[in-house]
């Protein structure tokens, strides 16, 4: 994160404080932080002062999280900083970053109200970053916002997803209304189907309690997939403003139709119960693949097919929109495969169309090939950054448009709440795979039966540079 910020947090205006319950010294943070931003080897004399620099913007402040002991100590410290520097109007400006279990988020904001609300006498604002998960269904959901709604006013809130960071991401809007040739073909008359995976090729590795409490479809499909699906999926906002933008985005996500039981495949690798920390007899899903239908005029029909999961053979996160096949095609490519438009998110970011082409040669025969707008070859010496990097810069610039509206979560819960507690009652179980494979056979077969048409000998190599 130094790579990015340093420069755009001025000394003189900005100090960083941490505040937990473990009893240590400013210094001893400012050496654990050392650690994640100096690399191992190599290290510049000028990025070795950037760090020393940026670590003494950082204080420490320990206390619990339901007493106002603590919180009134913070604020004294965060006070002081703001008096010494010169009391400029405006100058009080308290960003709380909350990387807590959601279970503290009421006690904590109850603090930070009562105890650490910036200064009325210097202006400025209070601000306060949630990370997921934010509640386990529906009602949990609520019952929080509805804790937090009672401190704070929604324009305070930002409840971050660092996908919605993340620089394939925010390219979404730019690629579908900045580009003619798109605007006519997104729509179920040209689309067939249209993929979001998210893949991992390790476990829980050491997170198995942790993960066990949430699963798959928790932790990965009804957050940053979900929100991808909104970018794909949303109608042109009339402008670039966070609340037009978002207003699109709950409208896609209202219009999704309940997901049904036979469009959901999920799996559990072997040897995840054997994490001491996870249960004997758990029924906690590692892979899902459920298919989700938008019940509107541009997507009738076509299936968003939503595909996660951990041990597998590989490890990736891309967006696939298959385009339907060739009417009349006089060259029979389609044995060749279907055109494609893929966003490819991590690793190796990349936009590529798979498209048939003309085999070099004497012969008129057709090839599968790519257009392709790999960043690490296009973007040479450019520095992409980190996807809270961007988010946490946002949250001082005041910018929701990536950060999750409270009507967006509930309607994202709704979708997901009735098929969770059908998992967590038992009533669908998880298929066993195993570790290192694509998972569950039967998660190829629902693809099948959605309409996905894989394509056979075709592997997209990234660019070297």
């Amino acid at each position: 994160m130094i790579r990015c910020l340093i420069g755009l947090l001025p000394s003189d205006e900005v100090h960083i404080f941490g505040y937990a319950r473990t009893k240590i010294s400013d210094d001893e943070l400012r050496n654990r932080l050392r650690s994640y931003l100096v690399p191992e080897k190599g290290a510049s004399p000028n990025q070795l002062n950037d760090v020393s620099k940026f670590l003494q913007l950082i204080k420490y402040v320990s206390g619990s999280y339901d007493s106002e002991d603590g919180f009134r100590l913070l604020d004294k410290e965060i006070s002081e900083h703001e008096y010494l520097k010169n009391s400029k109007e405006g100058s009080s400006r308290r960003l709380f970053y909350l990387a807590l279990p959601p279970s503290v988020y009421p006690s904590v904001c109850k603090m930070i109200k009562t105890c650490c609300m910036n200064k009325s006498e210097l202006g400025g604002w209070t601000r306060v970053v949630v990370e997921k998960p934010f509640g386990r269904d529906l009602q949990s959901a609520e019952e929080l916002s509805t804790q937090i709604g009672e401190l704070f006013e929604e324009p305070q809130i930002y409840r971050i997803d660092h996908y919605l960071g993340k620089e394939l991401v925010q390219n979404m809007l730019v690629l579908r209304f900045a580009n003619r040739f798109f605007l006519p073909l997104w729509n179920r008359d040209n689309i067939d189907n249209v993929q979001i995976v998210f893949r991992e090729d390790f476990g829980t590795e050491g997170r198995g309690g942790y993960f066990d409490q949430y699963g798959i479809i928790r932790d990965i499909i009804q957050n940053h997939l979900l929100q991808v699906l909104c970018l794909i999926a949303m109608e042109k906002p009339i402008s670039l403003k966070p609340e037009h933008i978002r207003d699109e985005k709950v409208k896609v996500l209202e219009s999704v139709l309940p997901i049904r039981d036979d469009e959901v495949v999920l799996g559990q690798y072997e040897g995840y119960r054997d994490d001491p920390t996870v249960p004997d007899q758990s029924n906690t899903p590692t892979f899902a693949t459920a298919i989700l239908r938008i019940h509107n005029e541009r997507w009738e029909g076509v299936p968003f097919i939503m595909k996660a999961g951990k041990a597998l053979n590989s490890r990736k996160a891309e967006i696939r929109v298959q385009f339907k096949d060739v009417p009349g095609d006089i060259f029979r490519s389609k044995k060749q495969g279907r055109n494609e438009f893929v966003i490819r998110l991590q690793p190796f970011e990349a936009i590529y169309m798979k498209l048939t082409v003309k085999q070099p040669g004497l012969e008129m025969s057709a090839v599968q090939s790519e257009l392709d707008l790999s960043y690490g070859q296009r973007y040479q010496g450019i520095t992409i950054p980190e996807a809270y990097e961007r988010l946490i810069l946002d949250t001082i610039r005041g910018d929701q448009q990536h950060f999750v509206r409270r009507d967006e979560l509930k309607a994202s819960w709704k979708i997901f709440t009735p098929l969770l507690h059908k998992i967590d009652r038992g009533e669908l179980n998880p298929i066993p795979y195993k570790a290192g494979s694509r998972g569950p056979a039967e998660a190829d077969e629902l693809l099948e039966k959605a309409g996905y048409v894989q394509t056979h000998g075709y592997i997209w190599i990234p660019p070297t540079l």
